[in-house]
């Protein structure tokens, strides 16, 4: 039986992660229990060119859980929504489920939106996130109630199953896989920008980015994290204030970031076309709804170069990137631009 010191220390750190924050050495995939926790796993192909992507985001409204469920798929640019009303995110480890609808894990996936959306993938020789002191939103992990927080948990691996999208069925053997999480005390932040791209000449390298306008009570600043895994495993992350800024300017259509730090200097340009982009469902959280949030291209071009010291170590390109644009006025304005009303959650593709 623990003592009462025990029982104290352990309900102040059961507080303390309620409020979205890991601390240093801490692990941040088991849930926080915040207003939302969002899963997304992006499976990628370089030889077929084809791209799948799978999303819960596990939301907590004044009625209890639910949650956002989506699939999406490139180049045949399926997608599928559902706002699904139960929603499970383990305290223990990561894990994303939703009725018979969705049960992700960190080595399985298996999601059931109809006839035609299913996923069964097993993830093999997966390539975690090698730091053990903070993760993707490294020093900002351990501040109390931001809006948001972020971590790239798998950064590589293998895919083994079959997919469903639409009127295709693709196997998956062999095909890159990618994973994060992200979560905050009131779901998305008004505005943010997002990237993540594999399919380079190295298939050992993986490129994520994410950022947006950060909060919690009196603090607003706006963040870009950056992460870099080089051909041969090294990890490099760029996005703390003043130690290693990341400039970003971004578009609908265009994504350029600037990072630097004492050592290295990583430059990202990306460019997609709008009129083959999806628009992603957002949760809102308190109303159990979601709505229009994000320009998604999956197929998008991104290309980097890394230096350190400035010795170029590493440039490539990928043609099969994804950039994400958020911002819910943004997205219902693009519904409308394609013919859909400003409530619809998918949006019309145009063609």
């Amino acid at each position: 039986m623990p003592s009462p010191l025990q029982t104290s220390v352990r309900r102040a750190f059961a507080a303390y992660r309620a409020t979205g924050a890991d601390p240093f050495f801490g692990d941040p995939l088991p849930a926080h229990d915040v207003a939302m926790e969002g899963y997304f796993w992006r499976f990628t192909d370089p030889g077929s060119g084809r791209v799948v992507i799978a999303l819960n985001g596990v939301n907590r409204g004044p009625d209890g859980h639910w949650a956002t469920l989506g699939l999406a798929a490139h180049p045949n640019r399926f997608l599928r929504t559902v706002a699904h009303p139960e929603g499970r995110a383990s305290p223990t480890e990561l894990g994303a489920f939703a009725g018979d609808a969705f049960q992700g894990t960190a080595d399985r996936l298996r999601v059931d939106l109809g006839e035609d959306a299913r996923v069964d993938v097993q993830i093999h020789d997966a390539v975690r996130w090698p730091r053990r002191v903070t993760g993707g939103s490294s020093v900002f992990q351990a501040v109390p109630a931001l809006n948001q927080y972020w971590h790239p948990w798998l950064l590589g691996g293998s895919a083994h199953g079959r997919v469903v999208v639409g009127g295709d069925t693709w196997d998956l053997d062999g095909w890159q896989v990618y994973g994060e999480k992200n979560w905050g005390k009131g779901g998305f932040p008004d505005a943010w920008w997002w990237g993540q791209a594999q399919a380079f000449s190295d298939p050992t390298a993986c490129v994520a980015f994410a950022g947006g306008d950060v909060t919690a009570g009196p603090l607003r600043t706006r963040v870009t994290g950056l992460v870099v895994l080089l051909p041969g495993g090294r990890l490099v992350r760029l996005g703390d204030p003043v130690v290693s800024p990341v400039v970003a300017e971004v578009t609908d259509e265009s994504w350029v970031l600037r990072g630097r730090s004492a050592q290295w200097q990583i430059d990202v340009e990306g460019a997609g076309t709008l009129e083959t982009a999806h628009v992603l469902p957002v949760p809102l959280p308190a109303e159990h709804r979601n709505v229009a949030g994000a320009i998604e291209h999956l197929g998008a071009r991104l290309r980097i170069s890394v230096r350190r010291r400035g010795r170029l170590v590493w440039e490539d390109e990928s043609m099969l990137a994804a950039l994400e644009h958020g911002g819910i006025e943004r997205a219902r304005a693009e519904v409308v631009r394609r013919g859909g009303r400003p409530d619809d959650v998918e949006a019309p593709p145009t063609r």
